[in-house]
């Protein structure tokens, strides 16, 4: 039942009506008396206990739970909310004067240009520079500059910072002069929301039948937040099969990792049908190239706008979900909503085109170059 929720002026009021309907004679209940003193004092006690009630009440519903109270009730269903990733992407390092080698290590240190954020060197075997043996990847002789993978030190949205932001060489690494990142980092994701963990426990609930698409769907959300993902039933990812399953896992990229993909088959394992056949992949990417021309506004700083509008575009084609087509009339109103200082939109081309791109059940559509003039 729901519970009324009643004022301070609506207890005394239905308090002064009900001691006046039981007395034999009137009542003196005007402000100031000893009876409206009393009456007024109950009606306080009362508004502290619809309160605590409240307060129980918020806390023993998932609906209206938040925070540690919210984490607490789903803790009651072995259910935990998904925690904050950190953002990745490629910097490079250069010198002024190439003369002798030099090394940038696995944990070098660099930041923001205003310095609220911090970045370290991972390691990476598939980098020709890299040196297990030195723990680094090496710069040789002549060689002026080398590009290496970061990884945000905290994990969080703010961590996505856009090209030209990282600056600062927070650790001294000797023979390097600046670093600079040309690409944006992106990956960072703040803690699963309230919202978030809430649809997730509904999903959760549709999954406990087992052996279904709800229940492989939950089973690839829960192993991280930001994953894109498409089930093609009865297909072997190339040609109709009956009994088969083909799971497309994006983690934003279009290039998840093995790791990645190894960590949602073993989530799908436990509630897959029995019998089937079924393989986890990642997919095929559809790069796209994104050419126009804007008009500015009377003032307005085309170059700032220009990046604003490029910024947008790239955002909102590499957002676009596993199995999802790129329409070329949207790349117009992205520009148009990109900034009010956007006053006309002309020559729109996509893949030099005007044709959509359409990647198919399996494939992702990512940006690979964006040129607004």
């Amino acid at each position: 039942m729901q519970l009324q929720l009643r004022t301070f002026d609506s207890i005394v009021a239905s308090a002064a009506a009900a001691v006046q309907g039981a007395a034999q004679t009137a009542l003196d209940l005007t402000v100031g008396s000893v009876l409206r003193a009393v009456l007024e004092a109950n009606a306080g006690l009362g508004l502290w206990l619809q309160w605590l009630i409240l307060q129980v009440l918020q806390t023993t519903r998932a609906a209206t739970s938040s925070g540690a109270d919210l984490d607490s009730w789903m803790a009651d269903f072995s259910l935990a909310r998904l925690p904050a990733s950190a953002s990745a992407g490629t910097v490079t390092f250069a010198r002024f004067t190439p003369v002798a080698a030099a090394l940038v290590p696995v944990g070098a240190m660099v930041k923001t240009a205003d310095g609220s954020q911090s970045f370290a060197v991972t390691a990476d075997a598939a980098n020709p520079a890299w040196s297990a043996a030195q723990g680094g990847f090496v710069l040789a002789a002549g060689v002026a500059a080398v590009s290496v993978k970061v990884q945000a030190v905290a994990s969080g949205s703010a961590g996505n910072v856009q090209a030209g932001a990282i600056g600062l060489l927070a650790s001294a690494v000797p023979g390097v002069d600046t670093v600079s990142n040309a690409a944006a980092l992106a990956g960072g994701l703040d803690a699963e929301s309230d919202a978030a963990l809430r649809a997730r426990f509904a999903s959760y609930i549709s999954s406990l039948s087992k052996a279904t698409t709800g229940a492989i769907s939950f089973a690839v959300a829960s192993v991280q937040q930001g994953l894109q993902f498409s089930i093609r039933e009865n297909s072997n990812g190339a040609v109709y099969q009956p009994g088969c399953f083909v799971v497309t896992v994006d983690n934003g990229t279009g290039a998840p990792p093995p790791a990645l993909l190894g960590a949602v088959a073993a989530a799908i394992e436990p509630v897959r049908p029995l019998g089937s056949v079924w393989t986890v992949v990642a997919p095929g990417v559809a790069t796209v190239t994104v050419a126009m021309s804007i008009t500015t506004a009377a003032g307005a700083a085309h170059a700032a706008v220009a990046a604003s509008v490029a910024a947008a575009i790239t955002g909102f084609v590499n957002a676009l979900p596993v199995g999802a087509a790129l329409p070329w009339s949207r790349l117009a109103q992205v520009a148009y909503d990109a900034s009010a200082q956007v006053a006309n939109v002309t020559g729109v081309l996509l893949n030099g085109g005007t044709a959509d791109v359409v990647p198919g059940a399996g494939g992702v559509v990512k940006c690979g170059s964006v040129t607004v003039a």
